[in-house]
């Protein structure tokens, strides 16, 4: 059973509108670790209001939150596992931000259509992870990003 890294948030953690599982209006965009070793996927069907300023085509900041709630999570796993850690339901994993994230857009991203972002870490310490993340939508490439992300205290 594959379990969602942001259902392994700490409460407090739960309430973001991206990928909050506590956010009753938000998403709930999911992030799993990937069948490949160092990967993490997820896929989301945006519905029509994320269009863009052309009607057939995904909002440009909507894939960027699409990206930034990814690859927070992505880092707290890849963060989690580099730790000799297992993801497992009873996991509360230590939380990560962004601290910088930067997208190229490739082609426009299709409404209607499975968008899935790959993420990969390229550089990792015991507070950040640098991670690479590619967008596609119909097997082709809409964007990638390259994101740095800190892990932050609980305390927050």
């Amino acid at each position: 059973m594959k379990i969602a890294i942001q259902d392994t948030y700490g409460e407090r953690f739960k309430y973001c509108w991206g990928c909050g599982s506590k956010n009753e209006d938000g998403l709930h965009l999911k992030s799993y670790p990937g069948d490949e070793e160092n990967t993490c996927v997820t896929e989301i069907v945006p519905d029509g209001q994320y269009t863009g300023g052309v009607p057939a085509n995904l909002f440009g900041g909507m894939i960027a939150m699409i990206f930034d709630c990814h690859g927070t999570a992505s880092a707290a796993y890849f963060n989690h596992i580099k730790n000799g850690l297992e993801l497992r339901e009873d996991t509360i994993i230590k939380r990560f931000i962004t601290a910088r994230l930067e997208i190229d857009y490739k082609k426009p991203t299709p409404m209607g259509e499975i968008v899935k972002v790959i993420a990969k870490p390229l550089e990792m310490t015991d507070r950040k992870v640098i991670l690479l993340m590619q967008m596609y939508a119909k097997d082709e490439l809409r964007a990638d990003a390259k994101m740095v992300a800190v892990g932050v205290k609980d305390n927050m």
